[in-house]
């Protein structure tokens, strides 16, 4: 089975955003709205897998020791 090359979130997001804005114009046919919606979907959810993807490694990176652990989303110091 072939694997499928690396998502990459901006250029899906880039190309979701220009989709949607053809479709935002009234300017397509009926057959070419439904196109661009079917292509958006699969964007969408590439989108949504790398997200996960993107969630799952941080997960992994911040667990030590099997015990999760929460880190500061600001790391600037205290003063």
């Amino acid at each position: 089975m072939a694997r499928k090359k690396p998502i990459d979130f901006e250029q899906s997001l880039d190309a979701l955003q220009q989709l949607v804005e053809r479709l935002e114009s009234g300017e397509l046919s009926l057959e070419d709205s439904l196109t661009a919606f079917e292509q958006g979907v699969a964007l969408t959810r590439d989108c949504q897998l790398a997200l996960t993807q993107a969630e799952q490694k941080v997960q992994q990176l911040i667990e030590q020791n099997g015990t999760p652990t929460t880190l500061p989303l600001d790391n600037t110091p205290d003063e």
